[in-house]
């Protein structure tokens, strides 16, 4: 069965964007991208709500297209960003809205809302696991319902002290790794604890 994993860079005290959603604070690096690549790599389902779905749509797909410049220095993350690019491109996405009004991208579908039936179907399929970015209300519904199987989380070396939390209400976390990342990251895998007493 599929996993479901939901991903986010995070400051230490669980904001996932300043109070005017600003991440200037987060720190990209070449271990970062690996991280990601292989995420993505190993998943088949991009999962997103309408709004992140829309500033993914309008800037990915771009990347991913974009010529390769002739001359000049690249820099390791930015080719990073362009494989990462590619490869969610291509990727088959659903996006959640109940609206179904949602930008153009290729291989997506929506979805009108999240239910246990529907979201256990996707987990049934055959392939690759089912990757969250953002999307910080699909998160806390399919955690409501305890269908998040892992969560990943970047834990960035700063206190915004308010802004936008990742989660609305208490879940119970198993940690099952964390990773220092030269640049202060710790990423920190936990899986889900389903005991009923979120």
């Amino acid at each position: 069965m599929r996993k479901i994993i939901a991903t986010m860079w995070t400051s230490l005290d669980g904001f996932v964007a300043g109070p005017d959603d600003e991440m200037d604070w987060v720190r990209l690096d070449e271990q970062m991208m690996a991280y990601e690549q292989t995420l993505v790599d190993e998943a088949d389902i991009l999962m997103l709500g309408r709004i992140t779905f829309g500033d993914f749509a309008g800037h990915w797909p771009l990347l991913a297209n974009e010529p390769r410049p002739e001359s000049g220095d690249i820099s390791t993350v930015y080719e990073m960003q362009r494989a990462y690019a590619r490869r969610i491109d291509a990727m088959r996405k659903v996006v959640v809205s109940t609206s179904g009004e949602v930008a153009d991208w290729r291989n997506s579908d929506v979805l009108p809302t999240i239910s246990r039936k529907l979201i256990e179907q996707l987990k049934r399929e055959p392939g690759g696991n089912i990757v969250i970015y953002g999307s910080v209300s699909v998160i806390n519904a399919l955690s409501a319902l305890n269908l998040v199987d892992e969560y990943h989380l970047l834990l960035h070396p700063i206190v915004l002290r308010k802004g936008r939390p990742l989660f609305d209400n208490p879940v119970k976390l198993e940690l099952k790794s964390a990773e220092p990342l030269n640049s202060g990251v710790v990423l920190a895998r936990y899986e889900a604890r389903d005991d009923g007493a979120r």
